[in-house]
């Protein structure tokens, strides 16, 4: 394929950005879309322009380290998908492709597609683990967890942080984010005994770190590659609840 690409370009935080358009020929349908932006700045580096700068990792739509914003979706067009796990396949032939970086005022762009997404770090630094000691590794179904239980706690720790749905709500919330941790330590006989701290250091982390309030209009859970559900948010909210009162 032979594509036309339109990419943000920003040399720092505080430079004025801009999109450039970028011509990609003999595009194989078999790479992904990350490897696609590799032979965009092979070529690049080869006639001594300055290379794309893009966030990336495994390749293997585990870590979270990918994404960009693909003709306006966060992740591009494919549902439960990485940047990294999207393929060239699903675009076609002469196509027009805008590549922007996750935009929110949490997250400011470092240089040209990267963003600073260390916000993420400090809502988990603020209660996303169990500090009690636990002693050596227990014996397996030692402490019963129920089904449903757990399955909701593995549904929501699958998050990996990766910020798309940031990028995708209208008001730059990071709240499915923030509920995804606080619901999969919530639902375990481990994380009860920090449960109502927890929910209030996260949140007011969430806060300070100047993201948006989640108003449930859904769209991060449309971008979420993991697919996590609104339902977490509300999970979240009761928690929230619970605790405010009993200070």
């Amino acid at each position: 394929m032979n594509l036309t690409l339109r990419i943000w370009r920003q040399t720092g935080p505080e430079e004025k950005g801009r999109m450039v358009k970028y011509r990609v020929e003999d595009v194989s349908p078999d790479m992904s879309f990350l490897e696609m932006l590799d032979v965009l700045n092979e070529e690049l580096t080869l006639a001594g322009d300055e290379p794309v700068a893009f966030d990336h990792d495994c390749r293997e739509g585990i870590c979270g380290m990918c994404g960009l914003v693909i003709n306006g979706v966060a992740h591009g067009p494919e549902r439960a998908t990485t940047t990294c796990q999207l393929h060239m396949r699903h675009f076609k032939d002469n196509d027009t492709i805008d590549i922007e970086p996750w935009r929110a005022r949490a997250f400011p762009v470092v240089k040209d597609l990267v963003v600073d997404r260390s916000a993420f770090d400090r809502i988990i630094q603020a209660g996303g683990y169990i500090s009690a000691p636990t002693g050596s590794a227990p014996d397996a179904h030692a402490t019963p967890v129920p089904k449903a239980d757990a399955d909701d706690a593995f549904e929501a720790a699958t998050c990996i942080g990766c910020g798309a749905c940031v990028a995708a709500c209208p008001n730059g919330s990071g709240m499915l984010f923030t509920a995804a941790k606080i619901t999969h330590l919530g639902l375990l006989p481990q994380g009860q005994p920090e449960r109502r701290e927890r929910v209030l250091d996260m949140v007011a982390a969430h806060d300070d770190a100047d993201f948006g309030g989640c108003t449930n209009t859904g769209e991060c859970t449309a971008v979420c590659p993991k697919g996590i559900p609104l339902t977490t948010i509300g999970r979240l909210n009761a928690d929230f609840l619970r605790a405010s009162a009993g200070r």
